[in-house]
């Protein structure tokens, strides 16, 4: 499968809340600021325990880049009045997702690395 099809399919699944059918391998493996879920079976019980926080999105796709076996999505995730922006690296083997590195913020900055006056006020 062509590989930008391959993540549009991603996506739809996602919005379609048809994660039983995700386009990922047995042994795919996702990695984001909360740690990294090893195996299609570990993932697919993490989304089925905490279905409220994993379904009823829309996407909102911002850029994409594809190259040949991985690709680079940045987009908004947006459920009901909650927005994330995430950015998300792709990788495929064998027509489906293997890995997904995922970046976002998850939380506040804490006070010691915040900037100083970052409206670039004297």
């Amino acid at each position: 499968m062509e590989l930008k099809r391959l993540v549009k399919k991603w996506f739809d699944k996602w919005e379609e809340g048809d994660f039983l059918h995700l386009p990922i391998s047995e042994n795919f493996k996702h990695t984001s600021p909360f740690g990294t879920i090893k195996g299609k079976n570990q993932y697919i019980s993490l989304v089925k325990a905490n279905k409220d926080k994993f379904l009823g999105y829309r996407f909102e796709i911002h850029d994409e880049i594809y190259d040949n076996d991985r690709a680079c999505v940045r987009y908004t995730a947006i459920q009901g009045d909650f927005k994330l922006d995430v950015s998300e690296w792709y990788f495929v083997k064998n027509d489906l997702i293997e890995t997904i590195i995922s970046y976002y913020h998850i939380g506040e900055i804490r006070d010691e690395r915040k900037l100083a006056n970052p409206q670039g006020d004297e």
